[in-house]
């Protein structure tokens, strides 16, 4: 290793701060002393679950980059355990010793108040540390957390930033699945992530329909911390009203079978379907079907290889322009993010997530509206902009969300790769509008005027 020490943060302006980006937690002695031993199983659970996503790859498998979105399974696995280690161990526990001082530099993805950053798009050219040192690095810093939290030295403003870890880490576990999909994609052989997983098979499609909204003042978005949800990003707050106009909602997500229809009808080849940017980027890198999709519109690949499409799962690895072309084609358009959450906010967190063990969209048959949790994220024809009086946090977690809100697009429910424990309906995510190795779907909208 030969990279220059990054200074460790030593004031609270370069340090995390409780927000509204926390959860809120305890409060007597005795509640912060409970929530501190479940924190420390659920830290096992989640820490235990990376590895064992990480574990049917190869040591080769785990330090490439497919491209400069993506991020290898190694930089996943050290990143994670270095936000731990940077917002809690140095900051809580006297006389922690870091692992090693230079991993910040290498780590860091873009906290700016943190210090300099290896760049995102060379992350597959640092062979060094070993994916055995990255490992050895969480055993260090995950036996530190434990005896911390163990040792009864815990508060509620730390476990608030665990919770934030632990959510983090989620997002991480999704990233590292859908980017060691793009990864194995790109090798002509392409090999499967695991050779187990099976498509689930349905014997009829039904036919879309729809669900009438009517118009109203709704609520969006979480009330905040220790309100409804134990947990929520800042992003998602506050809490404020809309007014919706009347509309109808698809009752499940788009299907295979209806976007090949899309393919096969010109859908790709029509400038009048599409946004000027998107018809630019299909022209530009021959777009001519979903990402993953074989040319003969039958097969896709998937984390288990490649694997014949089933007509009634979810269409899927769609941008959000093909997601708009495909809703103009349509009589349609996609719904926007306060539609999708007012339809999401009294259903149960229910369907196909990553412990289900299919990871890739299935057939659900949920009744009324169906799939609206995972399965695909559904874009949203929402831009992501802050809600009216959010403020970022101070300090390094207030670069968590609100840097980015600009140019790019909200998407709601989770997906396959999702895990339960990690949504709710006010959950916000985004990315940009060409971006397709995610597990991004679609789900229609309609105006009743």
């Amino acid at each position: 290793m030969t990279p220059s020490p990054t200074p460790r943060p030593t004031t609270s302006q370069s340090l995390p701060q409780p927000s509204s980006a926390t959860r809120s937690i305890g409060g007597t002695a005795p509640s912060v002393a409970a929530d501190a031993q479940h924190m420390a199983a659920r830290l096992q659970q989640v820490r235990g679950l990376s590895r064992a996503l990480a574990a049917p790859l190869s040591a080769e498998d785990c330090g490439a980059q497919s491209m400069p979105d993506a991020s290898p399974v190694k930089w996943h696995l050290a990143h994670t355990t270095w936000f731990f280690e940077t917002f809690l161990l140095q900051r809580y526990v006297s006389g922690y010793r870091c692992f090693d001082e230079r991993f910040g530099l290498l780590f860091n993805s873009y906290y700016e108040a943190l210090g300099p950053r290896h760049p995102r798009a060379q992350r597959g050219l640092l062979t060094r540390p070993s994916l055995e040192d990255v490992l050895a690095y969480r055993s260090h810093v995950d036996a530190a957390l434990g005896d911390w939290l163990t040792s009864g030295r815990a508060d509620a403003d730390a476990l608030a930033l665990i919770e934030l870890g632990l959510h983090h880490e989620r997002q991480h576990q999704e990233l590292l699945l859908t980017d060691v999909k793009h990864l194995l994609f790109q090798n002509p052989l392409q090999p499967a992530y695991r050779n187990d997983l099976v498509a689930v098979r349905s014997s009829s499609t039904q036919a879309l329909r729809f669900h009438d909204v009517a118009e109203g003042r709704i609520e969006i978005g979480h009330a905040g911390p220790g309100v409804g949800f134990d947990f929520a990003f800042d992003n998602e707050t506050p809490r404020h009203s809309q007014w919706l106009q009347p509309h109808r909602i698809a009752e499940r997500p788009v299907n295979n079978a209806e976007f090949r229809a899309f393919i096969r009808d010109g859908g790709y080849t029509r400038s009048d379907l599409w946004l000027a940017d998107g018809w630019a980027i299909v022209q530009s890198r021959g777009w001519q079907r979903p990402l993953y999709w074989n040319e003969d519109l039958e097969s896709a690949f998937t984390l288990g290889g490649v694997q014949a499409l089933v007509d009634a799962a979810p269409v899927c690895h769609v941008s959000f322009y093909e997601a708009d072309a495909f809703a103009r084609w349509a009589g349609a358009r996609l719904p926007t993010e306060v539609e999708w959450e007012a339809s999401a906010a009294n259903l149960p967190i229910a369907g196909n997530f990553i412990d289900s063990e299919l990871l890739q969209p299935s057939a659900q048959d949920f009744p009324k509206l169906r799939q609206m949790f995972g399965d695909v994220w559904e874009w949203t024809g929402s831009a992501y902009l802050p809600y009216p009086g959010f403020r970022t946090a101070a300090g390094a977690v207030g670069e968590y969300n609100g840097k980015f809100m600009s140019n790019q697009m909200v998407l709601r429910g989770g997906s396959c790769v999702s895990h339960a424990d990690h949504l709710r309906a006010s959950y916000r995510n985004f990315f940009y509008a060409d971006a397709r190795w995610q597990f991004s779907g679609i789900r229609l909208a309609q105006d009743l005027r």
